[in-house]
């Protein structure tokens, strides 16, 4: 995730606790999500469903943070 911010997030998982949650949960539901649809971990596809747009609101926190990062050490 967010490849070309591999410096900034590096940056903010080492001095800001909350990235560093937030970050940290984007990927372990991203994983619960790869596991249930790979048949590792039986959810239903609602079950599914929430997973990825809880996903989708950490990944938008996630960005505006890196985004508010690189404005303000330019």
């Amino acid at each position: 995730m967010f490849h070309e911010y591999r410096d900034e997030i590096t940056h903010l998982k080492q001095n800001d606790a909350h990235f560093e949650k937030i970050f940290n949960e984007h990927n372990e539901l991203d994983q619960r999500i790869k596991n249930a649809e790979s048949g590792i971990e039986l959810l239903s596809n609602q079950e599914i469903d929430v997973l990825k747009k809880q996903k989708l609101k950490l990944k938008d926190e996630v960005h505006a943070m890196i985004i508010a990062y690189k404005k303000s050490n330019g």
